[in-house]
């Protein structure tokens, strides 16, 4: 990653730190050195309502932009909202990032699967979903079945992963260590 950029990327990091924020947020930058930048940020539980405001905010910044990245710093939350953010996420054309102070477990996954590039400097924990009462539900009204096979598959992310996955107890974490995000193709 280059100099520039990432100082861009921790200016916008920190301007991001204060306590009051929202778990979904969205600011262009100009760069010198790359042009305009779509950053967003994606942090704290994902829960039903954020791919709208994940929606919202890019259609509050359209144009042509040299590089579109999304920093990740998630606890995870709903599969279903991740994995519909992350087709989004997918079809603007958007990178991803784990910040080396960053999180990124359990749903946060289907986020970062969804870049075109994926950069990992924090941690990756995975663990097998949890389906609170309606998650699947709301998925199959979304006509979004929570298919994790599929959507990797869709992503480019090893199939493994989701098999993976499953293996884990919803109570339970592991942390990938680089081998592994490089064998599912995360990083």
């Amino acid at each position: 990653m280059s100099r520039t950029l990432r100082t861009a990327l921790l200016l916008f990091a920190t301007l991001c730190a204060g306590p009051a924020l929202a778990k979904v947020e969205i600011e262009a930058a100009q760069q010198k050195n790359l042009g305009r930048m779509l950053i967003a940020k994606v942090s704290e539980e994902i829960s039903p309502g954020d791919y709208e405001a994940l929606l919202k905010g890019l259609q509050a910044h359209p144009g042509k932009f040299a590089r579109k990245i999304v920093l990740l710093d998630s606890i995870g939350g709903s599969a279903a909202e991740a994995m519909r953010m992350g087709r989004l996420l997918r079809e603007t054309g958007f990178e991803t990032l784990v910040p080396s102070k960053g999180v990124c477990q359990g749903s946060c996954i289907y986020l970062l699967a969804a870049g075109r590039k994926k950069m990992v400097r924090g941690h990756v924990g995975l663990h097998r979903p949890h389906f609170p009462a309606g998650e699947s539900a709301q998925a199959s009204r979304a006509g979004m079945p929570n298919n994790a096979s599929g959507y990797f598959r869709d992503m480019g992310v090893a199939p493994a992963l989701a098999a993976d996955m499953q293996a884990i107890e919803p109570h339970r974490m592991k942390v990938l260590t680089p081998a592994e995000l490089k064998r599912y193709r995360l990083n």
